[in-house]
């Protein structure tokens, strides 16, 4: 790694830091934060449903501005969204408002993260080709995982104890706090690299541009559009799962109020995302290709979440809950980097948010039936079914596992075909 690469790898680790311990810091409570207000387990979710709703909806409109204004322009607006939203969130816990207005709220909360998704990975990947990085993505994504990993630890048990220590309200007072300094830090640093923003069409000419390049490079290249429908089930289940920890390892512990234990409980997690950041190039180098990784993972992440289910000791979901995250965080930057590998850097914001639409479009069903299925029958029956949901993520993953793209062997970016959409399906060419 030269020099330049080096600084763009150190910028892309700084956002990373400040994105995840901004975010963390109300991981570790969130659900108990809305429960606090006064919602049940099914609003909860619903109000996570409208969240990623938010995904949804915005996030063709904000592939846009990464692609039209700067990937910097949209991780700004992102930052500000996201500590507005955030204040807003305080104000309705105070207020315990009704359902109607966090649903609203959090539909825009979602607007603050389609900023993101996307637009910092692009940014990465598009710098480091144009300072002339030839080396894996997975060891540069690997190492982002690490850093997330330790900001979401540190994030995680702040939160928690803060929350225990005044109330639930202050992490997220922090959070805005936080999301305001990484503004100014972007606004210094953060620079469009090996990218020139298209400016030439109005906003609803480059939305339609948007959504033909989604299709063109997602849906029509049979290996991508594989992947990318496997994401509503992968997702969704992960989503649901990750929030339904907090209020269920309390349960398991017989003290509802423990909120430095649901904290724990995240930092747990990212502990294991810190050792599976370190391990995923390593365990890649150990397939011959990357679907073979995310494969295994969407295995063991479904056994591991119907066994979280089944069990009734506090300590042994502990255990299970760190596999589980482990198998999470391993198969992330592999899956990054195979998707990656398949995009043309003028399309790749615009695909990747692509991606993101369809996990968070998962988020939205997925999230409030697990919170019913909760309110019936109990957090592990909930898991118990998301795991089973999971699995029909399988048949579309060995889909793209059978096209065989050079993504999917590749040891380097400069090993990877991101060309044309040469396999794309006749039929859905012509639709």
């Amino acid at each position: 790694m030269n020099p330049a690469a080096r600084r763009v790898q150190r910028i892309y680790l700084v956002l990373m830091l400040g994105n995840t311990l901004a975010a963390s810091l109300i991981w570790g409570i969130n659900t108990l934060f809305l429960l606090d207000a006064g919602l049940t387990n099914f609003e909860a979710f619903a109000a996570n449903a409208f969240f990623t709703a938010g995904m949804v909806l915005f996030e063709v409109p904000t592939g846009v501005v990464a692609d039209t204004v700067g990937r910097k322009a949209s991780y700004l607006l992102g930052t500000v969204t996201l500590a507005i939203t955030t204040g807003l969130y305080w104000m309705l816990w105070v207020w315990h408002a009704p359902f109607v207005w966090w649903a609203i709220v959090s539909v825009f909360l979602g607007l603050g993260f389609t900023f993101f998704s996307g637009a910092v990975d692009a940014w990465l990947v598009d710098a480091l080709a144009s300072v002339g990085f030839t080396g894996s993505l997975e060891g540069v994504f690997g190492r982002g995982l690490i850093v997330t990993g330790i900001a979401m630890f540190t994030g995680s048990v702040l939160g928690g104890f803060v929350a225990q220590l005044t109330n639930l309200g202050v992490p997220f007072v922090l959070r805005a706090v936080v999301l305001v300094v990484m503004f100014v830090i972007a606004a210094l640093v953060m620079k469009d690299l090996g990218f020139t923003p298209d400016r030439s069409e109005g906003p609803i000419r480059a939305t339609r541009t948007v959504l033909r390049a989604s299709i063109q490079y997602g849906l029509k290249k049979r290996s991508v559009r594989f992947m990318i429908l496997a994401a509503p089930f992968a997702s969704g289940v992960g989503i649901y799962a990750f929030y339904a920890m907090q209020p269920y390892l309390l349960e398991l512990y017989g003290d509802p109020t423990a909120y430095g234990v649901a904290g724990l409980a995240a930092a747990i997690l990212s502990l294991a995302q810190v050792a599976g950041g370190v391990l995923a190039p390593r365990v890649r180098g150990m397939f011959h290709k990357r679907t073979t990784v995310v494969i295994s993972a969407s295995v063991a992440s479904v056994l591991l979440l119907i066994a979280l289910g089944l069990n009734s000791i506090f300590w042994l979901a502990l255990v299970l809950l760190v596999l589980w995250g482990f198998v999470f965080a391993v198969v992330g930057p592999v899956r990054q980097a195979y998707l990656n590998g398949m995009i043309p850097s003028k399309q790749r914001a615009t695909v990747l948010s692509f991606d993101s639409l369809f996990g968070s479009a998962g988020g939205v069903v997925i999230q409030p039936a697990l919170g019913r299925a909760a309110d019936l029958w109990g957090y592990g029956t909930s898991l118990v079914i998301g795991g089973v949901i999971e699995l029909i993520a399988l048949p579309f993953l060995f889909a793209s596992r059978a096209q065989h793209d050079p993504s999917d062997t590749a040891v380097s970016l400069a090993d990877a075909d991101t060309g044309p959409a040469s396999d794309a399906d006749p039929a859905v060419s012509q639709s």
